[in-house]
C-alpha cells in the first residue's frame, strides 16, 4: 500500500504557464474588434428608449393622485363614485400595454439596426 504514489491535486484556473522562463501575456483578441462604437451607440439608444418609457409611465400615473384630489367627488367618502374606480382600475392598463408594446418594438429595432443614421435611431 505504501509503495503506490498518489498524484498531487492541482487546481486549474487558467492556461499552464511556461516553466522555463517568463513571457509577457499575449493580448486576447476581442470577438467584436472594432465594434465598440456600435455597442456604445446601441447602449445610448436603449437608454434613451428606457428613459422615454419611464417618463411616459411616470407622468400620467404620478399625476393620477393629483387628478383624483382635484376632482369634485374626492370628498364623497365613504361611497366612492364609479368614475374613481374606472379611473384607478381600468384606465391605466391600456396605457401600460401600449407603452410596453412600444418599448419592446423600439428595443428590438435598436438591436437589429446596423449603424448610425438608420430609421431606428431617428424614430
Amino acid at each position: 500500500m505504501g509503495a503506490e504514489s498518489v498524484p498531487r491535486r492541482e487546481v486549474v484556473t487558467g492556461r499552464p504557464r511556461p516553466v522555463g522562463g517568463t513571457t509577457a501575456p499575449r493580448p486576447v483578441p476581442s470577438p467584436h474588434h472594432g465594434s465598440e462604437p456600435r455597442v456604445r451607440q446601441l447602449m445610448h439608444r436603449q437608454l434613451r428608449a428606457a428613459l422615454i418609457t419611464t417618463a411616459l409611465l411616470a407622468l400620467p400615473l404620478g399625476l393620477l393622485p393629483v387628478l383624483l384630489r382635484i376632482l369634485p367627488f374626492a370628498d364623497a367618502a365613504p361611497r366612492v363614485p364609479l368614475a374613481v374606480w374606472l379611473l384607478l382600475g381600468v384606465a391605466p392598463y391600456p396605457a401600460l400595454l401600449a407603452i410596453g408594446a412600444w418599448y419592446v418594438r423600439r428595443a428590438e429595432r435598436n438591436e437589429t439596426a446596423p449603424a448610425a443614421g438608420t430609421p431606428a435611431e431617428r424614430s
